[in-house]
């Protein structure tokens, strides 16, 4: 019994120094109040599934449908809804796991659990056809849409997007800090509880070229929704969640007009994975922008709006929607 003595004395010290240094949630009300705007609204899901959405510009011109990349939310595309917001419709929503929306009912991050958002927001936006664009693992979220439901998807755009291989000779990017603990399967519930403010702002200042951008002000969006009831943990199993890489083999099978931006400063993706999207998706056209890092829409919102905007106005001599079909 005594051996137990100091262990049972090392695991006190170790709980008592995590509860010190723990941080707690944030409140799901006061984030809501602070972060959804004068009228936040939901779209209802499967299993209860309340997905927060904003439905802006618009209303009778041509749906885009944007989706944002891990540990972000639906104010990354805020510059971007300014911009076009007078020639487009803008529908942009919190995904599982993410913003206001919180977790995912059933814990399914895989492609299939987050469809289930993307539905109840078109669904209650009443649209069966759009332009979905998504940066990082957004943009694997649209191109997995687009082949799963190639009818409803007009073009897509793909902003530094997740999923492509990696070309020969190529290792992986390293991760930023808060990624490379969510994937340490030591650090990650200790993530979970403890996560201080300096680790997120390490974290966006790794992800972009010019750390000037993240300013206090965005440093706090990020880390208080990512402390929203249940998105740690929701971070933590995505961290774990098969990508189903095997997928990227059906690329080639994408028949929408694609659209693909990416940063050449961009150090979680390689800026090859461009040139990998663009020759397997058959209907491609390719963007690079010069100091911008893995999120354009935030990093240079008028570079990334012109270049949307350029590609729509593009197709619109091919037929009366922009995917060039005849509805």
């Amino acid at each position: 019994m005594r051996i137990w003595i100091p262990v049972i004395g090392l695991v006190a010290l170790v709980s008592a120094a995590c509860a010190l240094v723990r941080t707690p949630d944030t409140d799901r009300d006061v984030m809501i109040a602070k972060y959804g705007g004068e009228n936040p609204i939901f779209a209802t899901g499967p299993d209860g599934m309340k997905v927060h959405y904003r439905d802006e510009g618009c209303r009778e011109c041509p749906v885009l449908v944007l989706l944002h990349g891990s540990n972000a939310s639906l104010h990354t595309w805020e510059g971007v809804v300014e911009a076009l917001g007078g020639s487009y419709r803008l529908i942009t929503y919190d995904q599982p796991g993410h913003g206001l929306t919180g977790p995912h009912p059933r814990e399914d991050y895989s492609a299939t659990g987050m469809f289930e958002a993307l539905e109840a927001v078109t669904e209650a936006t009443r649209v069966d056809h759009f332009v979905l664009g998504g940066n990082s693992m957004g943009g694997w979220v649209s191109w997995r849409y687009a082949l799963a439901k190639p009818e409803r998807v007009d073009a897509l755009i793909l902003i530094d997007a997740a999923g492509a291989p990696l070309r020969d000779g190529e290792r992986a990017p390293p991760l930023n800090l808060g990624f490379r603990l969510m994937r340490n399967r030591f650090a990650r519930p200790l993530i979970e509880s403890v996560t201080p403010r300096s680790l997120v702002k390490q974290s966006l200042i790794e992800s972009v070229a010019d750390p000037d951008m993240a300013t206090e002000e965005v440093i706090d969006r990020y880390w208080e929704l990512l402390r929203f009831p249940g998105n740690r943990r929701a971070t933590a199993l995505r961290a774990s969640t098969d990508r189903e890489p095997a997928y990227a083999g059906r690329l080639t099978e994408i028949r929408s007009p694609t659209l693909i931006l990416w940063g050449d400063q961009d150090r979680l993706i390689h800026v090859s994975a461009a040139r990998t999207f663009d020759e397997r998706i058959p209907d491609a056209e390719v963007v690079i922008f010069e100091g911008v890092g893995h999120i354009p829409m935030e990093e240079a919102p008028d570079r990334t709006s012109d270049a949307i905007r350029s590609f729509l106005e593009s197709l619109d001599g091919r037929s009366s929607d922009p995917a060039g079909r005849d509805r």
